[in-house]
């Protein structure tokens, strides 16, 4: 986190440097005086030797970091114990040191959807919101970007990313362990902004769009991935308890609805360039996670509706720029 603050001048943030430093000074604080899981990722984290990888591959599907060689096989043995600790690991795949780490989402299948139809990201200012273990920041950071900046409040997600950037060190892409609405508003700064699997998890998504908004440059584009109806008849599902068993799930618009909010949230030129049902090719449970997936989350009579019988999951994403 501090290393962010070394470049504010670079990426023209000299003027959020108080404000920035007051706020990673916290969450430092908050992760020495962790307690629990967070205490035992931390623990993990720092035990993990650093290695110089032979070879480091972000252009394709499997983020890839050094070769079997480069370790010994007692030294492989301790990194395999470490990442087995982290668990469960959601994105990805990753492959460090020969070990593949076979996540729940083959993130990939995402990527691939988006960026035959984004901008350019070279030399851009990007932020990626939710950025999990940092899969698509490494992704992005294969096009040059001038930064990557990410936001990942939940612990092992974070610690997760620490891994892969130790190794990785790359100079432009960092993350934060901190939710989008503690971020300092800095009025029309990024190029780029990913925000994917994250709206429906907020209770107020018009509000978190015109927030977006209003950190865009003029022009700047936004990369929405949500769940949503695959219907134009403005509606909008709010799941009476659970959806797919998952509690925080608010609002699920059809394609009408999501095009609505962000037309009121200030943007223009909404496009939805993909519509994909989730599969069990894209989400499944694998070693790398201790618990359920997609399929346990279907109904097994009928896997076109969720267990609690609301219309299976289907993502689309949406482009549209900053007025």
């Amino acid at each position: 986190m501090e290393k962010f603050l070394e470049h504010l001048e670079e990426f023209k943030l000299r003027h959020c440097h108080a404000e920035l430093e007051s706020l990673i000074h916290s969450k430092r604080e908050f992760l020495n005086q962790a307690k629990g899981n967070l205490l035992k990722f931390r623990q993990v984290f720092e035990k993990i030797q650093d290695h110089r990888p032979s070879v480091i591959d972000l252009k394709n599907r499997v983020v890839t970091i050094g070769t079997p060689e480069d370790l010994s096989p007692e030294e492989s043995r301790q990194l395999f114990q470490s990442l087995d600790q982290l668990c469960p690991w959601r994105k990805g795949p990753f492959e460090l040191f020969g070990i593949r780490i076979d996540s729940e989402w083959q993130s990939w299948m995402k990527w691939e959807r988006l960026l035959p139809h984004i901008k350019n990201l070279k030399g851009r200012r990007i932020m990626d919101i939710g950025s999990s273990n940092g899969y698509y920041m490494f992704r992005a950071a294969a096009h040059a970007p001038l930064m990557v900046i990410g936001l990942e409040p939940q612990s092992y997600f974070y610690f997760q990313y620490l891994v892969m950037q130790k190794f990785l060190n790359r100079d432009n892409v960092f993350c934060l362990p901190i939710p989008h609405d503690e971020w300092p508003k800095i009025p029309r700064y990024f190029d780029t902004v990913f925000c994917m699997g994250v709206l429906y998890h907020r209770p107020s998504p018009v509000e978190m769009l015109r927030s977006i908004h209003e950190s865009l440059r003029r022009g700047g584009e936004l990369v929405l991935e949500n769940l949503v109806l695959e219907t134009r008849q403005n509606l909008c599902l709010f799941p009476e308890d659970r959806y797919a068993k998952m509690r925080n799930v608010y609002f699920i618009p059809d394609l009408l609805v999501m095009e609505s909010w962000l037309c009121r949230a200030g943007f223009k030129n909404i496009r939805c360039v993909d519509v994909a049902r989730t599969s069990l090719e894209e989400q499944r449970k694998t070693r790398w996670i201790q618990t359920e997936s997609l399929k346990d989350f279907l109904d097994p009579h009928n896997p076109d509706k969720t267990v609690e019988g609301y219309p299976a999951p289907v993502r689309a994403i949406f482009l549209a720029e900053a007025g």
